[in-house]
């Protein structure tokens, strides 16, 4: 399990994103060719909570981007206190983040993951 944190823009306001990993100073910028965008992006823990989490507590977001954003860094959290590594932190992060981004694509289903997690051994 890694935390991505991740930012795109059309290809010709590429500064845009330029400018965020200046900001930032962490991540890489790639085109994401799946749709045509430049995308910076970190996955590192450390960043995201010691330089990204902590802007968007100071400035937070004006959208319905907001409340993602809010069990992201719950997540990231929990992740940092190592809730990841066992059963019961997984599974209450699997639900915090089935929350987020409901209209985005996902490669595998909540239910699914869950249901193995949950699984009990016999």
């Amino acid at each position: 399990m890694r935390p991505s944190f991740s930012v795109s823009q059309n290809g010709d306001r590429a500064e845009v994103i330029h400018a965020i990993a200046a900001y930032f100073g962490c991540g890489s910028i790639r085109p994401d060719r799946s749709d045509r965008t430049v995308k910076w992006e970190t996955r590192r823990l450390d960043d995201i909570v010691e330089k990204v989490i902590p802007h968007f507590i100071r400035y937070p977001l004006l959208s319905g981007k907001r409340g993602d954003f809010e069990r992201f860094a719950l997540v990231c959290h929990y992740m940092r206190l190592g809730a990841h590594r066992k059963r019961e932190g997984l599974v209450q992060i699997v639900r915090i983040a089935s929350e987020m981004n409901p209209s985005g694509r996902r490669r595998y289903e909540s239910t699914e993951m869950l249901a193995q997690l949950c699984k009990v051994k016999g």
